[in-house]
């Protein structure tokens, strides 16, 4: 057994494999979700298709709500990011007054920290080549709860999303039973910010998947621990003792 040698066996969803098969399908998934837009110069306006109508649905039904609920979605959007924030300050603290060298935790939280950077970079960047109008713009009639962002502040994907998914999966992949906790609120992060009216549903769900495969490459690719040698199951023999 691998046990033996002192050693845990590597799980097949973790290394370098697991995490090119993070971003590929990542990346492919982002890929399928892009408006267009490549290349042009006009900015793109979505204005029909499933993305557009589910749009309209969702900010129309918050936007019929009392006054209150704007106020208290577009506070709930940041408070989102600030919990799972929270979440990986609490979990590398912990890892890092581990009595362990090296403590997973701590390992964990860095590499999350770090893919959720690289994640909003690489989102950054998106919107700087695709320039898709915010839905609160190129929609006739749309009511946003929040204040639509101004001419240039592109929409897609949703930096907001990313940064959610990034730090989610990055934590449940870090600690499991946190997923229960973090998956939720990255899911109310991003269908929050359709509902107060500045991103389509394509804007969230690419943002998600981007924030996702990059922190989740990240994670995968910590090394495991050494387990400690297994004691001996053979005492000291005596001397004259047969062997």
């Amino acid at each position: 057994m691998s046990t033996e040698r002192g050693i845990r066996r590597r799980s097949p969803a973790r290394g370098p494999l697991g995490a090119v098969a993070a971003l590929v399908v990542g990346g492919a998934g982002v890929w399928a979700l892009t408006p267009g837009g490549l290349g042009q110069e006009d900015p793109v306006r979505v204005t029909g298709g499933a993305s557009a109508s589910g749009y309209r649905e969702l900010s129309e039904a918050a936007a019929d709500g009392p006054e209150w609920l704007g106020v208290l979605f577009e506070l709930a959007t940041e408070g989102t990011l600030i919990a799972l924030g929270l979440l990986l300050l609490r979990v590398g603290w912990r890892g890092w007054c581990g009595s362990r060298a090296k403590d997973p935790r701590l390992v964990g939280a860095v590499l999350t920290g770090v893919g959720t950077v690289v994640a909003y970079a690489a989102s950054e960047a998106l919107k700087l080549v695709v320039d898709q109008e915010r839905p609160c713009r190129a929609l006739a009639g749309a009511h946003p709860l929040a204040e639509c962002p101004p001419p240039g502040d592109w929409s897609f994907p949703s930096n907001h999303a990313t940064l959610a998914a990034a730090l989610a999966v990055g934590l449940a992949l870090t600690l499991p039973r946190l997923a229960a906790v973090t998956l939720p609120l990255a899911v109310a992060g991003a269908l929050l910010r359709v509902l107060v009216g500045v991103h389509y549903p394509h804007d969230v769900l690419a943002g998600a998947l981007l924030g996702a495969a990059v922190a989740g490459a990240a994670v995968l690719l910590r090394p495991r621990r050494r387990a400690a040698a297994p004691p001996s199951s053979t005492l000291p023999r005596k001397e004259g003792a047969p062997s």
